[in-house]
């Protein structure tokens, strides 16, 4: 199992200049799995994975791990996900699953952080952390949300999947941490290209467009 350590902040993460190239940075993609959406009350994650995108392109770095949650997981999730009690049993607890996210974060030196409705993941992390006296320093953060926003404007919310249909992106094994990861890493590095050819090609963009097209987190 992961090595325990005494506490979760990591850094200082890369700070990068905001004329930055997108194609210059690197980023951690990351999502993760819960027993239900209320995760700030009784809800545990069960599941945190990520991958490394660098030079604009999907790394074959990647991190995965079960957490036991201590909990009950109910069916529907089991039969969303595939994860039951049997497959977080031996697992490790949230905090050393954090711990070891962290770890592959800033070892590879992924310093902008990545989700699909990513919000919803930053809780996810924030609320575990805290249940375990920890206060979680969180870098850049990104939404493929906002980024699809600028791109493509609706007032439609899609799921991952038919936004990756959409823009001609790889899917993955749906609503499994790791599959989800990869499919928005594909995803977000065609947007960024997309991006690139709209004249928007460094970080500076990235934040003022994610500023700009910001959803608001409702669940």
């Amino acid at each position: 199992m992961f090595k325990k350590k005494p506490s979760l902040p990591r850094g200082p993460y890369p700070e990068y200049p905001l004329n930055t190239s997108l194609r210059d940075l690197t980023f951690t993609v990351f999502d993760t799995e819960t027993t239900g959406f209320a995760v700030g009350a009784n809800d545990r994650m069960i599941e945190l994975a990520a991958v490394t995108v660098r030079e604009l392109a999907v790394q074959r770095e990647t991190f995965h791990t079960y957490i036991n949650p201590c909990r009950e997981i109910p069916a529907e999730i089991t039969d969303l996900t595939g994860i039951s009690g049997g497959t977080v049993e031996r697992a490790p607890l949230a905090l050393e699953a954090l711990e070891a996210f962290l770890d592959f974060a800033y070892q590879t030196t992924g310093g902008i952080w990545v989700g699909h409705y990513v919000a919803f993941d930053m809780m996810v992390l924030k609320k575990e952390a805290q249940r375990h006296g920890h206060r979680l320093n969180f870098p850049i953060c990104l939404d493929t949300l906002n980024l699809i926003g600028f791109i493509s404007p609706s007032n439609q919310m899609l799921d991952l999947e038919k936004y990756a249909l959409q823009f001609g992106t790889e899917i993955f094994e749906r609503h499994q941490a790791l599959g989800d990861a990869l499919t928005t890493a594909h995803l977000f590095c065609a947007l960024a290209d997309l991006l690139e050819q709209r004249g928007k090609g460094t970080l500076a963009d990235l934040i003022e467009i994610s500023e700009m097209n910001s959803r608001m987190l409702q669940f």
